[in-house]
Parts: structure tokens; sequence; C-alpha cells
């Protein structure tokens, strides 16, 4: 089945919320429309609070920048799973359908990316509740990790489903390391080891499936469109999980990071154009972007060159510039209800 088909009705139709496909049925607003993919929200958000705790310790900026994202990170991910609990307990059939569906089911790893982020981002504060978090993170990533692949070597999956989304359960098994470095567990060395051989194998193969059906198959739908940055993902989260797993900057750590860079500006001229709707599937290039900039801080840290720190400091400082829009026009379709229309 082609892409047009799926578009065409062989299929369901394409979703500006999800950003993939829709499989919500019409109707008023309900918040058993809301999307998984919102979750990308909180990976962006809580990625972007990570950086700028980065440059409060290494370059000195005042820290409350950092606290005052992180909270709102955190906000963001409490209201996001009571949203998603209440559907999924007044609607379970629609939660089943969403993550049963071989495109859409992919998103809910940004639920598994989240829990690993805000770990990170709350155990600033306090050790035990990150610890918690982040085993919860760990054990959901790896069940997700296990599932997809166990479904996707059951066969008969159509190459047209090959989309960005698919490498993110194993961008979420390289989160685990990425978060995970400072776990006081005795075991937690072994995990990140685990977690960094399943992901990095997972993200090779996805990436290429990915590509393969990008080069011979059909142009993805314009709502899709942003996901595609999601492509960056793999190398620069490699970078800082290859990093704290190894406590090293070296010549592949560099590779990774200067890769995912050339990603970025491949993939930029296709993402950021006029003609893209806004839905929630724009928060797809948050969490990619958080990661560049994260690794980006960290090379800039190590290498210590002026023009590495520039670089940085400017990606950072647009990130924040792109997730300030992004939260903006999100926050406009919530309050005029288009977010839960179906």
């Amino acid at each position: 089945m082609t892409h047009t088909a799926m578009q065409q009705g062989a299929m369901p139709a394409t979703s500006p919320a999800l950003g993939t496909v829709d499989t919500r049925p019409a109707g008023g607003a309900s918040v058993k429309n809301l999307p998984v993919n919102l979750f990308a929200a909180v990976m962006g958000l809580s990625g972007l609070a990570l950086g700028w705790r980065f440059a409060h310790t290494e370059f000195g900026i005042d820290r409350v920048v950092s606290d005052a994202i992180g909270l709102f990170a955190t906000l963001v991910f409490v209201v996001l799973l009571i949203g998603y609990g209440t559907k999924l307990l007044r609607h379970p059939a629609a939660v089943k359908a969403e993550f049963m569906h071989p495109i859409a089911g992919n998103f809910f790893g940004t639920i598994a990316i989240a829990l690993l982020l805000q770990s990170a981002v709350l155990g600033g504060y306090n050790a035990a509740l990150g610890s918690a978090l982040w085993v919860v993170g760990t054990i959901a990533t790896l069940l997700l990790s296990a599932y997809v692949v166990s479904r996707l070597l059951g066969g008969n999956s159509n190459p047209a489903h090959a989309v960005p989304a698919w490498i993110i359960p194993g961008v979420a098994a390289l989160d685990i390391a990425v978060t995970g470095n400072h776990m006081p567990m005795p075991w937690a060395g072994e995990v990140l080891l685990l977690s960094v051989a399943v992901g990095s194998v997972l993200a090779l193969v996805m990436f290429t499936m990915i590509c393969t059906r990008l080069i011979q198959h059909e142009p993805l739908a314009p709502a899709m469109t942003p996901s595609l940055m999601i492509l960056v993902a793999p190398f620069e989260v490699g970078f800082t999980a290859y990093t704290n797993l190894t406590g090293r900057v070296d010549l592949f750590a560099g590779l990774l990071f200067y890769f995912g860079l050339f990603m970025f500006v491949v993939l930029a001229p296709k993402v950021f154009r006029r003609n893209v709707p806004f839905g929630a599937g724009w928060w797809a290039i948050s969490f990619p972007l958080a990661a560049m900039v994260n690794a980006g801080l960290k090379y800039a840290a190590v290498r210590g060159t002026l023009p590495l720190k520039v670089l940085a400091g400017g990606m950072l400082v647009a990130l924040t510039g792109v997730l300030l829009v992004l939260t903006v026009r999100t926050l406009r379709i919530v309050f005029n209800g288009r977010l839960l229309t179906g």
C-alpha cells in the first residue's frame, strides 16, 4: 500500500495533531482526542532546562533560567499525565488503537523519554525522586523496545510506515544512559551498558530503514514533515550516551556530534517551511534540537575553543526561542479548542 493510498482512505486520514495518522473518530472536543505525541513537549522543555543548567555550571549563567524552565516542563508533564490517564480510563479502546498503530504507537516512547528526562531535571533537587523516576522510565523504555522489535520481526510491515517516529524507541534506550550516569545503584552501570547496546543497534537499523523509505517511496505528508528532525536525535543523544558511558569526549564522540549537526543543516530547509501546517506534531522537532544543543554545550566545554562556545551558546538561545514559539502556538490551539477536537 502506498503512502498516497493511506491518505486517500485505505488507512485513517492524516492527523494534524499527531503529525502521523489519525486513529480518532470525528466529533467535538474530548480528552479522547488528546494525542500521545504531545509528550514530546515535555522532552523538549526538559532538555532545554538541562541545557541551561549546564550553561550555569560551565559558563556561570544564572540558574534561575534553568529552574523556571524545569518547573514549567514538570507542570506540563503532570498535566499531560492527568489528561492521558483520564483518556486511558474513559476511552481505553482509543488508547489501544493508538498504541497498536504502526506509526502512532511509536510515540508512546515519548512518555518513557519524558520520565527519564524528568528524572534528570528533578534529580537535581531530590536524588531519591530522580532515581525512582529513572527506574520507572528505564523499565518502561526497555519493555517498549522489546515490544517494538517483536512487532517488527512479526513480518508483513508496510514499507511506507517506516517514518522517523520509528526511531523513537531506540532514542529512548539511549536516553537511559544520558540520564542515568549518576545513579547510585550498584547495578546501574550494567543497565547503562545494556541500554547503549540496545539503543545504538535499534537506532542504526531504524535509521537505515527510514532513509530507505524516504529515498524509495513517496514523500511524507505535510503534517508529518516536522518529524524529519527526529533523524538528528540518535547521533546527538548517542553522543551524550557514549560520553557518559566512557567518561570522555573522544574522536568517535566528535564524529557523532558533527554528523548530527550535518543532518540538522540538511533537514532544516525541509522542515521549516511555510506550507507545513502547525499542530502538536511540531513538538517532534523539540527533543532532537534539545539533544543537539546539550551535546554541543558538552563538546564546546571540553574542547574549549571560542567558535564552539559561540556555536553552542547560539544554539541554546535559538532553541529557547523555538520552544517559546511552540509553547505559545500550542496554548493558542488549546484555548480555542482545536487540540481536542476530533
